[in-house]
Parts: structure tokens; C-alpha cells; sequence
């Protein structure tokens, strides 16, 4: 008899087969597993599953919070803060304060630039001479507030035309020949007689007017120190005077135009010792903003203003002012004797 022995080989093969199965099913990536840690693994070379926690919590921690923390915070406190201290507060100091001082300690000077130089401005401890260039002006007193003043009388070619005060003293009122319509202005005189009715009688005012046209033609006379002498040997016209003090030993000609050029304070004085001409249709010319109340003509002679020609500024005379037929002045006529007019313009300025 024969007995069968089962073949070795299919049966191991059927052992190897199960073993297999069972390996296969017990796999971690088939079943439970985390899908993070997969991700991890399937980066990861294999065995180093070791390496999981460095790879994912560092980046966590660089990237969201470092920038965080620098980008943000340090711009906030650099840019806004310093700017608004900077900027705001100390301008704020600066400005505001020192032009509030600054105000108080200047008003003065500005108020004693706009004193009017054609008169000295007289304060508590007397007359205190005008800033120009030239001489100080020569102080008029009441004797400025009058276009046309004399001692004895006015006499008139009609129609002239007189704009401002006219008097007269000691003569009366009645060697004043001039017309209440002639003058734009107040007419005064020693007593009531004289123009009717605008004549105003005044004759302490005049009195006092009159001593002062007399001290401010000692005042001219009694300048020294003169920029010139005897200019042109007394002839001149046809040229230009700067500010200052001139004299002439003899008499003066006006022969040509003269002009005075500078400043609305800048002073001239002309002392004469004898009379003064200025020929027909000649002009004196103020430039540059010179005024006729800063220009002094003093004449111990008689003073002649010819046929249409033109003056400018306060003729002190010792003796008689006369104007020719259509002569004109801006200034005033102040005589120690007599003025005469003919048809003529005379306008007083301050």
C-alpha cells in the first residue's frame, strides 16, 4: 500500500499568503492615522518621522508674530508722536509770544515818524529839532497858520485869490485891501474896521503873530555854518539844490527854473542879505517829495515875485513882498512892511 504524503510547498505558500494579508491590514496608513502627521511623513524622508515638531512650529512663530511687533508698533510712536511736538508746540512759543512784546516796545517810534517836520515839535523840555537832511526848520509859531501876514497892510489888483488866514498888525483893519470873497480863510485885524463880514477882530492874536514872523526871521538870519556861499555869485536858476544852508552876502536872482530836490523832511533855508528877484514866468520846482512848509526864503530886502512866475515856500521879508501880475506861490507871504498883489494865487501849506 501506498500512503499519500500532502506536497510542502503548497502549504507554506498558503502561510507566506496569510502572514502577508495580515501585515497589509495592520498598515497605519490605511487606517487611524492623523492626516496632519501623514502630510509630515509623506515630506519627510523616510525614518525621520523624528523631524516633524522643528519643521512646523518654528515658521509659526518667525513669520506671524517677529513682523507683527516690528512693522506696526516702531512706524505708530516714530511718525505720528515726534511730528506733533515738533511741529505744533514750538511754533506755537515762538510766534505767538514775542510779537505780543514785540508790539508794545515799537508802537512809539512809528507815531514820532509821522510828525509833521514842517513844524518843530515842541515837548516838555522845548523844541525839539526835526530829523532831515539840511537844517532844522525854522519855527513859524502862530505866524504859520497865516498865508499873507504884515504890519502894514495889503493892497490887491483884483480878483486874487488867497487860501488862507490874512492879517494885519499894528495898521487897522482898513489897509486891508482884499475882498471877503478873495480870501478862503479868516481875515483878522486890530479892530473892527476891515473887510465886511468875514473880518474877525483880534488884536492881542496878532500881536502875538506878529512877534512871532519877527523871531522867525531872526532865526533864519541867525543860522550858521552854510553849505554854500554866495552860489553863482548871485545868480542862479537853471539847475538843482539839495537840501541846506545857503547864503548870499548881496542880493539873489532868480534868473532860470530852480528846482529843490529830497525828502518830505528835508529843510532849506536861503538867507539873503539883500533883495530878491525871480524873473517873469520862472518856476521853483519841489522833486523827489520835498514840501514847500521845509523851504525859507529870509531877505533883509524887498522880495519881488515877477509876471507869472511861480514860488515855492515861506518868504520872511524885513521889508514889502510883491507879486506881479499873475504870480503864484505855495508858501506863505510873511512881511515886516507891506504886500502887493495883482491878480495873483497864494496858498498857505503847513
Amino acid at each position: 500500500m501506498r500512503v499519500k504524503v500532502p506536497s510542502v510547498v503548497p502549504i507554506a505558500v498558503i502561510v507566506v499568503l496569510a502572514a502577508g494579508m495580515m501585515i497589509v491590514s495592520a498598515d497605519p496608513g490605511e487606517r487611524g492615522v492623523d492626516p496632519q502627521h501623514r502630510a509630515a511623513s509623506e515630506q519627510l524622508p523616510a525614518g525621520g518621522s523624528g523631524t516633524v515638531s522643528p519643521v512646523i512650529d518654528p515658521p509659526a512663530t518667525v513669520v506671524v508674530d517677529a513682523p507683527a511687533t516690528a512693522v506696526v508698533n516702531p512706524p505708530a510712536t516714530a511718525v505720528v508722536n515726534p511730528p506733533a511736538t515738533a511741529v505744533v508746540n514750538p511754533p506755537s512759543t515762538a510766534v505767538a509770544a514775542p510779537p505780543s512784546q514785540g508790539s508794545t516796545n515799537v508802537a512809539a517810534p512809528p507815531a514820532l515818524r509821522v510828525v509833521d517836520r514842517s513844524t518843530p515839535t515842541t515837548g516838555a523840555h522845548g523844541t525839539v529839532p526835526a530829523v532831515s537832511k539840511g537844517p532844522a526848520p525854522v519855527n513859524l509859531g502862530t505866524a504859520g497858520s497865516f498865508a499873507i501876514l504884515t504890519k502894514s497892510g495889503v493892497t490887491d489888483v483884483p480878483e486874487s485869490t488867497i487860501t488862507g488866514n490874512v492879517g494885519a498888525s499894528p495898521i487897522t483893519g482898513a489897509a486891508i485891501g482884499l475882498s471877503c470873497a478873495q480870501v478862503r480863510g479868516t481875515i483878522y485885524s486890530v479892530n473892527p474896521v476891515g473887510p465886511i463880514p468875514c473880518t474877525v477882530n483880534d488884536a492881542p492874536g496878532l500881536t502875538t503873530a506878529v512877534s512871532d514872523e519877527e523871531s522867525a526871521y531872526n532865526d533864519a538870519v541867525g543860522r550858521t555854518n552854510p553849505a554854500f556861499v554866495n552860489l553863482g555869485a548871485g545868480q542862479i536858476g537853471h539847475g538843482t539844490l539839495t537840501p541846506g544852508l545857503y547864503r548870499w552876502t548881496t542880493g539873489l536872482s532868480i534868473s532860470g527854473d530852480l528846482t529843490l530836490a529830497g525828502g518830505p523832511n528835508d529843510v532849506w533855508i536861503f538867507q539873503i542879505a539883500g533883495p530878491l528877484s525871480q524873473a517873469s514866468a520862472t518856476r521853483v520846482r519841489l522833486i523827489g517829495g520835498a514840501r514847500a512848509g521845509n523851504v525859507f526864503w529870509q531877505c533883509a530886502g524887498a522880495v519881488t515875485l515877477g509876471t507869472t512866475a511861480h514860488s515855492e515856500g515861506t518868504i520872511l521879508s524885513k521889508t514889502m513882498i510883491a507879486m506881479d501880475t499873475g504870480a503864484s506861490t505855495n508858501g506863505r507871504l510873511l512881511a515886516q512892511t507891506q504886500v502887493v498883489l495883482q491878480q495873483n494865487i497864494v496858498n498857505n501849506v503847513q
